[in-house]
């Protein structure tokens, strides 16, 4: 009788040690009082000067053998009007990410809708973290100048992630256009490769989004509904390199859409970056951009931008910051490459001067 009592105690508690789990609320609400010098000036507040207001959920249930489960909801918030980050009239959405997967001495599969690990593989190397007026627009989601360019996120999407090889990593997407009697339409397939050791990081990647009725994406104000009229294929390249006084960081990408024709609109374009503490609570930032833009059947046009940054951090979870940023579209024949901030206009000379200031903070 003793035998089984024990017996059951033994396999109850394993029974609990197995379906132990962990759930997280999270999120970051930031905002920043915002100018714009352009063709019109602009002034007001924005949502996500240093990093992108959110909230989400995620957690992890251990099932083990070294088997878990892992789910994460998140989702975009217009942090200057309380509205949802979709601006679709349906609410707060979670379209930033919302995937549930298996993790184990393999790696890690998810399924459902993320960032493509192609972006994520060569865009870590931008000193702005992708936000704000100092953003390398390399990585814009849809278009840029009219060029079609990667996409950030991807929806109904098949992830693995290799386990760490001595610094390197290996992972690939596989995103399903979904459209009945045509498998191809829309359909996305990319990865990316990464290498983190000490002082040193890179990363290449590579991607290719069909023509097809595209998945909502980010505008940088609202997720839109989009449609990819031509084949986009992209590749870039990235790293950076810790020196202990300054991290110096550099990529490029070269996007290329191509319609049934044959005809090609290219983009390209490179960015050097660097980062450097301040005291122990400081750190400033600078970048260069420079893109290229060429529509099939028209002239090449070119646009540079130049930022510099600095965040403050009053705890670990709150900061305050300041970004300027100077951008220049070079007219050819009267026309730019209508790369703007804040969606504003462009001054004649297709110059623009932009000015953040603001909080964030994290939970």
């Amino acid at each position: 009788m003793k035998k089984s009592l024990i017996a059951l105690a033994v396999m109850a508690a394993s029974g609990a040690a197995m379906a132990q789990s962990s759930v997280t609320l999270f999120g970051v609400v930031d905002e920043a009082v915002s100018y714009v010098n352009g063709g019109n000036n602009w002034n007001g507040i924005n949502s996500g000067g240093n990093a992108t207001s959110r909230i989400g959920f995620r957690g992890t249930e251990d099932l083990g053998g070294g088997l878990k489960a892992n789910f994460w909801l998140e989702a975009g918030i217009l942090a200057d009007t309380g509205a949802g980050g979709n601006s679709s009239g349906s609410g707060l959405e979670f379209k930033r990410r919302s995937t549930v997967g298996l993790e184990g001495a393999f790696g890690e599969v998810r399924l459902g809708r993320d960032l493509t690990e192609a972006y994520k593989a060569t865009s870590r190397y931008d000193v702005f973290g992708q936000v704000g007026f100092g953003v390398s627009r390399l990585w814009s989601d849809g278009s840029l100048g009219g060029v079609g360019t990667s996409t950030q996120r991807v929806s109904n999407m098949i992830t693995y992630v290799s386990p760490n090889f001595s610094g390197f990593k290996a992972a690939a997407n596989y995103g399903f256009g979904e459209k009945a009697g045509d498998n191809k339409a829309n359909r996305y397939f990319g990865g990316g490769l990464t290498y983190d050791n000490g002082p040193l990081s890179l990363g290449l990647s590579a991607e290719r989004q069909n023509a097809g009725p595209a998945a909502t994406y980010w505008t940088g104000a609202a997720y839109t509904a989009g449609y990819t009229a031509k084949d986009v294929t992209t590749w870039a390249l990235g790293g950076s390199y810790d020196l202990g006084v300054a991290k110096l960081a550099a990529a490029y990408k070269d996007s290329k859409a191509k319609d049934d024709n044959g005809n090609k609109d290219k983009l390209k374009g490179y960015y050097i970056g660097l980062s450097a503490p301040v005291g122990t609570a400081g750190e400033v930032k600078a970048s260069y951009n420079h893109y290229e833009g060429t529509q099939f059947g028209q002239a090449k046009l070119k646009a540079d931008q130049f930022a510099l940054g600095y965040v403050h951090n009053l705890s670990k979870r709150t900061a305050v910051y300041g970004t300027y940023a100077y951008l220049k579209n070079k007219n050819k024949d009267g026309k730019n490459l209508n790369i703007n901030l804040g969606g504003a206009t462009l001054k004649d000379n297709g110059a623009q001067h932009g000015l953040q200031v603001g909080i964030r903070h994290s939970f």
